[in-house]
C-alpha cells in the first residue's frame, strides 16, 4: 500500500471525529470587534491544544494588539510540521474569524450550535474557513499516526481578521514576521467551487465610489425654481455604462472575461413626493482588469460627471470607499499551481483550472509581497448566508488534497 493510501484511509478514520471538532469550533464564536464581537482568542487557544497534541512543532501566537477585543489581541498562529526536507515549506493558511449570523429569523437553528442534516454540516463559519481549517489540520494529524514524513515542512496558518481587511490578520504577520519564503507554496483555501476546479491565481483592482450630486430642492410643483440632483444622477449611471465599450478588453483567465462597472446602493433623498431633491448620492462597484489602472477609470468617470454638471447645473462629487489596485497575479504554471492540479486530479479526478476572479481574497496581500499564493477549496459557497452549510464529504476530500500536496516531490 503506498504512502498516499494510507494517508487517505486515515482521513477517512477522522471522519467523526473531524465532524465533532467543526460542532466545537462552531460553538465558540469569533466575530470582530469591529462587527460587534470579541476576536479571536478564545477558538485560538482551543486551536492551540490541537495542534500541541498533534505533533506540530514551533508555535508561535503572533498578536496584533486590539484593545477592543476583551484579550486587548487578535490572535495569529503559525505552527509547522517537520517533513524530510527543510528547502521549503507547503503553508495552509485559514482564518479563524467568522461574520455574524444576520438576521436569526433565517436561519433554521441556532447558528452556533451547529446541527448535521443530510450530509452537511449547518453553522455559522462550517464553510468559510473552517472547512479547510479542519480539513488541513487532520492531513496533518494522518501523516503523524501513519509515522509517514512528508516532503517538505508543512506550515499552518491560523490567522485573525479576514473578515474585515486583515489588517490585525496575515497582514500583520506579513509586516512583522519573516516566517514565508520566496520558494514555499503558499494554499489559501479562501475561494472555490462547487465542482473543485477553479484554482484562483488572480484578481481584479476594485474601486467602488460615492458618487454624490447636489442641485437645489424645490417644490415638486415648481421644478423650474429648483434643479432635480436625482435626474442628474440618473443621467450620470447612464454616461457610466460606457464605461465598459470604454474599456473593452478581455482576459480569458478571468471570469467574467472583462472589466465591470455596475452602479448598486442608493441612499435615500427626499422623505416625501412632492419635493425636488437637492441632493442624490449613488455607489458605483468597478472591478477592473489588470491591464488598466484605477487611474484610468477614475478619469473616465470624472470626464462623464463634468459633462453631466455642465448639462444639468449640478456638482458632482466622489468619495473612495474602497480602492485595491490588483496585486500580480500568480503564473498559472506555478509550483502551488502544479501540485494543486496534481492533487485535485488525483482526489476529485478532475481537472484544476487556473482562473481570475473580481471578488477579492486575502491572498492578494501575499501576492503584494511577491510571494507566489494560490486560492482553491471544493465548496458550495454558502459563506456569509444564513444556513451556512459544509458539505461533509468535501472536507474529507479536500483533506486529502492536502495530504496528496504534503507528499509531492
Amino acid at each position: 500500500m503506498n504512502n498516499f493510501k494510507k494517508i487517505s484511509q486515515r482521513i477517512d478514520s477522522y471522519r467523526d471525529e473531524m465532524i465533532d471538532m467543526q460542532c466545537k469550533l462552531c460553538s465558540i464564536p469569533a466575530i470582530s470587534p469591529e462587527s460587534g464581537g470579541d476576536g479571536e482568542a478564545k477558538k485560538a487557544e482551543f486551536l492551540l491544544d490541537f495542534l500541541k497534541e498533534n505533533g506540530f512543532t514551533d508555535i508561535q501566537v503572533i498578536k496584533a494588539l486590539d484593545l477592543d477585543a476583551s484579550s486587548g489581541y487578535r490572535p495569529n498562529i503559525l505552527a509547522s510540521y517537520k517533513g524530510k526536507s527543510e528547502e521549503k515549506t507547503i503553508w495552509v493558511m485559514t482564518h479563524i474569524d467568522v461574520v455574524p449570523p444576520g438576521e436569526l429569523a433565517l436561519w433554521e437553528g441556532d447558528p452556533f450550535k451547529a446541527w448535521i442534516k443530510e450530509g452537511k454540516i449547518y453553522g455559522r463559519g462550517v464553510e468559510d474557513n473552517q472547512q479547510d481549517m479542519v480539513a488541513s489540520l487532520f492531513a496533518v494529524k494522518a501523516f503523524k499516526q501513519e509515522s509517514i514524513l512528508p516532503s517538505y515542512n508543512i506550515g499552518i496558518a491560523l490567522v485573525a481578521d479576514e473578515e474585515t481587511g486583515s489588517e490585525k490578520g496575515i497582514e500583520y504577520v506579513l509586516k512583522n514576521t519573516k516566517a514565508f519564503r520566496k520558494n514555499d507554496l503558499i494554499i489559501v483555501p479562501d475561494a472555490g467551487n462547487e465542482d473543485g476546479t477553479m484554482i484562483e491565481v488572480a484578481e481584479k483592482s476594485i474601486l467602488w465610489l460615492r458618487i454624490k450630486t447636489i442641485g437645489k430642492q424645490a417644490h415638486g410643483s415648481t421644478p423650474e425654481k429648483g434643479i432635480n440632483s436625482f435626474r442628474a444622477a440618473s443621467f450620470l449611471i447612464t454616461e457610466l455604462n460606457q464605461l465598459y465599450s470604454r474599456f473593452p478588453l478581455k482576459d480569458p483567465i478571468f471570469d467574467p472575461p472583462i472589466s465591470t462597472f455596475e452602479p448598486t446602493k442608493k441612499e435615500g433623498n427626499v422623505p416625501n413626493i412632492n419635493t425636488i431633491p437637492g441632493e442624490d448620492i449613488f455607489y458605483i462597484d468597478c472591478r477592473i482588469l489588470p491591464q488598466n489602472t484605477i487611474e484610468e477609470v477614475k478619469s473616465a468617470i470624472n470626464e462623464a460627471a463634468r459633462k453631466v454638471e455642465e448639462r444639468f447645473k449640478v456638482k458632482i462629487s466622489f468619495d473612495e470607499v474602497q480602492k485595491a489596485p490588483a496585486a500580480p497575479p500568480t503564473p498559472s504554471n506555478a509550483p502551488v499551481v502544479k501540485a494543486l492540479k496534481k492533487a485535485v486530479k488525483e482526489v476529485y479526478h478532475i481537472e484544476g483550472k487556473p482562473i481570475g476572479i473580481g471578488g477579492g481574497t486575502v491572498a492578494a496581500l501575499f501576492r503584494r509581497e511577491n510571494f507566489n499564493a494560490a486560492c482553491w477549496s471544493k465548496i458550495d459557497e454558502t459563506c456569509h448566508q444564513p444556513n451556512e452549510y459544509c458539505i461533509i464529504d468535501n472536507m474529507m476530500g479536500d483533506s486529502k488534497v492536502f495530504a496528496h500536496i504534503f507528499l509531492q516531490e
